[in-house]
């Protein structure tokens, strides 16, 4: 770890010590940050988890009765269902401030009834596949609003550990070993001067034994 290069004198020995208590509280700071992160991380992971299974176990039912309805209906009538209706704003996106990560809201608007497309030329059993894709839907936006927020999460966490870690084992150290180096040195420098005017109150005081003595 290099050390810093500061000038040996009080006036940086004081601004040397303001650094540190910066850094020290910084680092609390930083540290309570990274513990309230986990917190937050480690919840929301659970929930995840648990919204994932439910949309997977959905999903496989929805794919079923799909493949079944495609089966039936033939792949040009399938598709030509699937396009038919006029595009709609589903969602609306919003933020929110979570421990200073500003995370995503997606609010799904109702949701279009499915049709538009020939009830001769399809098999009833469409309608329920487009209908179960209907229901799933919003759990699919949900599932990816709370992804995109563990993502943010696990960004915010990885850059607050690096600050925490900078802090901890770099800044406040090289503050640390700076002001013991810069106080031994002014110790050794007052050492010296204290030595000098020792031996300088010495010889006045031969000086003055001498001529009093004459």
């Amino acid at each position: 770890m290099p050390a810093l290069r500061v000038n040996p004198n009080r006036m940086e020995l004081m601004k040397l010590r303001r650094r540190r208590t910066v850094a020290q509280r910084g680092h609390k700071l930083l540290k309570d940050k990274l513990d309230e992160l986990m917190k937050e991380f480690l919840a929301r992971i659970g929930e995840i988890r648990r919204l994932r299974a439910e949309v997977e176990r959905e999903l496989l039912a929805t794919y079923g009765i799909i493949a079944v309805a495609r089966a039936e209906a033939g792949r040009a009538s399938f598709v030509q269902a699937l396009a038919a209706g006029a595009p709609v704003d589903l969602v609306e996106v919003t933020e929110r401030n979570v421990m200073s990560v500003r995370i995503p809201v997606f609010e799904v608007q109702e949701l279009p009834e499915p049709g538009g497309y020939s009830l001769v030329t399809t098999p009833a059993i469409l309608d329920s596949a487009l209908g179960s894709v209907g229901a799933i839907a919003p759990k699919l936006i949900e599932l990816a609003e709370r992804e995109k927020a563990i993502e943010l999460l696990a960004a915010e966490i990885e850059r607050t550990r690096r600050r925490v870690n900078a802090l901890e084992h770099v800044l406040i150290p090289q503050l640390s070993d700076a002001i013991h180096d810069i106080g031994m040195k002014l110790e050794e420098a007052e050492r010296s001067n204290l030595t000098r005017l020792m031996k300088v109150k010495d010889i006045i005081a031969a000086q003055e034994a001498e001529n009093a003595s004459r």
